[in-house]
């Protein structure tokens, strides 16, 4: 019997040792996958057959305007899309959660339809809805389709932006809302004659804060990316530009890109630090 324990011992030590193989193995080729890409755009934007190694790309991008307020467009499109889908979707899913859990499964599958229709089909319904403009020149709502449609900052973008990152708030808040005790909390900070309001924003809001800081971080990161619907909606944001600097400047466009990911990653960082930092001086005050 003794040595029967000793070999099963044995084997489940063997097992454990050769996880982390199989582990090392698995990141391994994750990082092949998601690094090579990137490795490979960054080695096209610094080799120059002519001149070999230089960062020319990089200084007309930064020294082109359009890269400026293109992408200064593209962070104020995805600023309005995060506020908006949260002043939205965190209400929506508290009193879901609190009083209307029935209606879970109907909230879910709305906010999951963006994921079902094609980009294409949204905007070409969007557009269909603002060619009523000229129709409605001698309404109040020919000035609101005018502001809807303004150049320099296009309020329709944001809305329809709102719409498709729907899906990405909906998944992360309700993660967060399934991991917290929500009735206790709410009961708790009412019956300290905390208002509805003051709840949520001082209560619910700070607890939820790791689900809110992803949801943000991936709408941010899809407006950033977005293509279709600024294309044809006219607009011109920072995934536009690029395209439109690829036409003939290959290197440019693709340093832009590279440029991209890392304040796309910078502002996942930021978000993840500021987060993680009030977290732990939350628990510092509480021990």
């Amino acid at each position: 019997m003794a040595g029967m324990n000793l070999t099963a011992t044995a084997q489940r030590g063997t097992r454990v040792r050769r996880r982390p193989w199989g582990s090392f193995v698995v990141l391994l080729l994750a990082a092949v996958y998601f690094l090579l890409p990137v490795a490979a755009s960054l080695w096209f934007t610094v080799d120059d057959p002519a001149e070999g190694f230089t960062f020319d790309a990089y200084v007309k991008g930064l020294g082109d305007d359009g890269l400026a307020t293109s992408l200064g467009l593209s962070v104020r499109l995805g600023l309005a899309t995060v506020a908006l889908g949260l002043l939205l979707m965190v209400p929506t899913m508290v009193v879901v959660a609190l009083r209307l859990p029935r209606l879970r499964r109907v909230v879910e599958i709305l906010c999951m339809v963006p994921l079902i229709v094609p980009p294409i089909a949204l905007v070409a319904g969007v557009s269909t809805v603002l060619s009523w403009e000229q129709d409605l020149a001698a309404t109040p709502f020919y000035r609101t389709f005018q502001l809807l449609q303004n150049k320099s900052f296009p309020l329709v973008l944001v809305l329809v932006y709102t719409v498709m990152s729907l899906p990405f708030l909906y998944r992360s808040l309700d993660a967060g809302l399934r991991s917290l005790d929500l009735k206790t909390l709410v009961e708790a900070a009412r019956s300290l004659g905390a208002s509805r309001t003051a709840t949520l924003c001082r209560v619910v809001l700070p607890n939820l804060r790791p689900a809110v800081v992803s949801g943000a971080v991936l709408s941010l990161a899809m407006v950033l990316g977005e293509y279709t619907v600024a294309k044809v909606l006219g607009a011109e944001p920072f995934s536009v530009w690029m395209v439109h600097v690829g036409e003939f400047e290959a290197q440019v466009s693709v340093a832009a890109a590279m440029l991209s990911l890392l304040i796309t990653w910078g502002l996942l960082l930021l978000l993840t630090n500021l987060a993680g930092g009030r977290a732990r001086n939350r628990r510092k005050t509480t021990a």
